[in-house]
Order: structure tokens, then C-alpha cells, then sequence
């Protein structure tokens, strides 16, 4: 008999660190079973078979030049699964790669899974309807997405988020990370996180900046750190602090959004995956995000936001501990009032940091041995 055949693609960083993680617990569990498929270079280095390497890319435009390509590769992984059917075909993210393939492998028969659950619960809730023909199984990072795809009649399992198994639970004391930095330890110090995207760095970076010029006017002492996610948006950030508030008493950091996090007492961050990191951290936030406009009027509109907040955070805590401040209330004067309200209150920042610890211990679940199991009973099932 031959070793069971997963089939297995990515196309994200975030994806190939998943699908690494979820390759190396399974082999541990079965050593013999075998992976193939699109992919990155964690999962090359696992052992998974490289029928096509992924391509990320982000943004509409980039998209829309990459289409043609995309398509072709999605074509022509069908066709190999089509005709070497694998025991489990598991779409690790880049929901909008993967849901169409894995809906038509599972109309030709092959068993399917999809890990971490697109974020519909968040806003265009119909479209769970359409996991059930995609998938017979849903892997599911957050807790609560189990109850919200139930009521689509998708079967889903929780397999926790690998972040909180990463992330130590006791967290570095900010003085002992402002040493490692090389900052001052006794200074009080913002992390500023602006965003990953190109689009929302540049949307926010301004509001950003003079957000700490004005925190810097009202506490002197104050210093700051910005990780920066790559050499483009380094670039963009930098020309923009030189313009706007050369005599910032900040470093700039390649990337490292985790040692600023823990350097600093709290965090401005751009809604997304950062403020998860906070919470992890234990670090109070306020979070800012801008839409374009023409985004924004669709979304209020048509009623499309499902969900009270936008922080991560904020949904994983039984109230809202992180201030949120969305297009026209994203404002330096707001936002730098929310920021000394933490810097001025201890005894709020450590009950918040209860908070948080609570939340981690029990997101902290081993998800990569998790997924394994979970994986590993649906392609045993008849």
C-alpha cells in the first residue's frame, strides 16, 4: 500500500510558514506520508513536492497583471490532482486561489480542507454558503468562527492560532527590550506600526507622525520605534519623516514588528494582524485604519461590516480595551490623547496585560499538532 499523498498550496508567506509548520507535525505523527504541491521554500525544505512555486502578490493592480499566470497555475494543479488524485487536498489560505480549486477537486472526488477560515464573518457574510462545496473541512484559527460557520452547515474544527504558540506567555520587560535595541531603557517609548501594505502605510504614515509630533509636544521625554516590513515601504516612510517631523526621537527597524512591540508601553498599530500581536505581547493599542474613500462609502453604504469592531483584539476580548479610530476620526489630536491615557496610567496598562494573558493561555494550544490530528482523522474517515 502505497504512503498516503497530501496535496497541499500556497501562495503567501503566511501560508508557506502554516504549511511548514503543519508538514513538520504530520510527518512526526506519520513519517511516511508524502506532500506535493504549489509551493514555498518552508515547505521545500519539510520535503513537499514542487509542482509550481508561489507567487504572491498584493494589490488590485498587481493582481489584475498577475491574473493570466494565477490562472494557469490553478489550471494546471486541477489537472495533476485531477489525474493523481491525493488522499487530502488542503488550500492553506489565499482563500480566493484556493476556494475555486478546491470546490472543483471536490466535485471530482477528492477530500479537501482549507486551513485558517477566510474572514467572512467580518463583512459579505453569504459567502460561507459556498464553503460547503469547496471543502469537507474548515480549519478554523479563532474560536469563535466554529459557531459562525455552523449556521452555513460547514463542517469546521478549531485548531487554535499558531501566533500563540510562538509568542512567549510571559513577555519581555519593555526595559530589557529598549536595551537590546539599543535605546534608552528609562525613556517611555510608542511603537508605531503602520502596516504591511504600501496602500495603508501610505494612507496612515502622515496621521501617524503627527500623531507623535503632538504626544512629543505634551511628553518630551517621550521616544519611539517603527518596524518597518520591507526596503519599499522603509523607503517611503523615511522621505515622509523627513518632511514632517525630522527631529523624532525614533529608530527604524528592518522588519523585528515584535521587539518594538515589547519596547514599547503601547502601541499605535494599523488594524489587521499587528493588533493580535499586541494583544499576545501584552501591550495596550490604539488602533487606526483609512479606507480609500470610495471603499469606505461602499462599506457603510451597503451595510457590509458584520462585526462591532475592527481589531482582532478587540474581538477576542470579552469588551473592547483597544481604542479604535476609523477614517475621519483618525486624527492626531484623538489618537494621541488615547496613547498618553496609557503612558499615564499604570494600573490601566497592567489590568489590560491580565486581560490579554487570559486570552493567550487560551488561544495556546499547539496548533500545528492540532491540525495534524485533524488531518490525519479526515483522511482515515471513509
Amino acid at each position: 500500500m502505497k504512503p498516503p499523498l497530501i496535496g497541499i498550496a500556497v501562495n503567501e508567506v503566511s501560508g508557506d510558514q502554516l504549511a511548514a509548520a503543519l508538514i513538520r507535525a504530520m510527518k512526526r505523527k506519520r513519517p511516511e506520508i508524502r506532500f506535493a504541491g504549489m509551493t514555498g521554500p518552508l515547505m521545500e525544505a519539510e520535503g513537499c513536492v514542487s509542482l509550481e512555486k508561489m507567487d504572491p502578490v498584493m494589490g488590485l493592480s498587481e493582481v489584475l497583471r498577475h491574473l493570466p499566470h494565477l490562472l494557469g497555475v490553478r489550471k494546471r494543479l486541477f489537472r495533476h490532482f485531477r489525474d493523481n488524485p491525493p488522499d487530502l487536498f488542503i488550500g492553506v489560505d489565499a482563500p480566493d486561489f484556493n476556494l475555486r480549486l478546491e470546490t472543483r477537486l471536490k466535485a471530482s472526488g477528492t477530500k479537501t480542507a482549507h486551513l485558517v477560515c477566510p474572514t467572512v464573518w467580518a463583512w459579505r457574510q453569504g459567502r460561507a454558503e459556498k464553503f460547503k462545496d469547496a471543502v469537507d473541512l474548515m480549519l478554523c484559527i479563532f474560536e469563535f468562527e466554529i459557531d459562525f460557520l455552523r449556521r452555513y452547515q460547514v463542517n469546521a474544527a478549531y485548531v487554535g492560532h499558531p501566533m500563540a504558540d510562538e509568542v512567549p506567555l510571559q513577555p519581555l520587560a519593555a526595559e530589557a527590550q529598549r536595551r537590546l535595541l539599543g535605546m534608552d531603557a528609562q525613556r517611555s517609548t510608542i511603537a508605531i506600526l503602520p502596516g504591511s501594505r504600501m496602500s495603508e502605510v501610505g494612507r496612515l504614515t502622515d496621521d501617524f507622525l503627527a500623531t507623535a509630533r503632538w504626544c512629543l509636544t505634551k511628553r518630551p521625554e517621550l521616544q519611539f520605534v517603527v518596524p518597518l516590513v520591507n526596503s519599499q515601504v522603509r523607503q517611503y516612510f523615511e522621505q515622509r519623516l523627513k518632511e514632517l517631523a525630522p527631529n523624532l526621537p525614533v529608530i527604524l527597524l528592518d522588519r523585528q514588528p515584535r521587539e518594538a512591540i515589547q519596547a514599547a508601553e503601547v502601541v499605535l498599530v494599523a488594524s489587521g494582524t499587528a493588533t493580535l500581536e499586541c494583544l499576545l505581547h501584552k501591550r495596550p493599542m490604539v488602533v487606526a485604519y483609512r479606507l480609500s474613500s470610495l471603499t469606505y462609502g461602499v462599506i457603510r453604504v451597503f451595510n457590509l461590516l458584520k462585526v462591532p469592531h475592527v481589531a482582532m483584539a478587540n474581538l477576542l476580548s470579552e469588551e473592547p480595551l483597544a481604542p479604535e479610530f476609523l477614517q475621519h476620526d483618525c486624527r492626531p489630536e484623538k489618537l494621541g490623547e488615547a496613547l498618553l491615557g496609557f503612558i499615564d496610567s499604570p494600573e490601566r496598562r497592567d489590568a489590560i496585560q491580565t486581560a490579554y494573558q487570559q486570552i493567550h493561555e487560551k488561544m495556546r494550544c499547539d496548533s500545528a499538532d492540532k491540525a495534524a490530528d485533524v488531518v490525519l482523522e479526515l483522511i482515515n474517515r471513509a
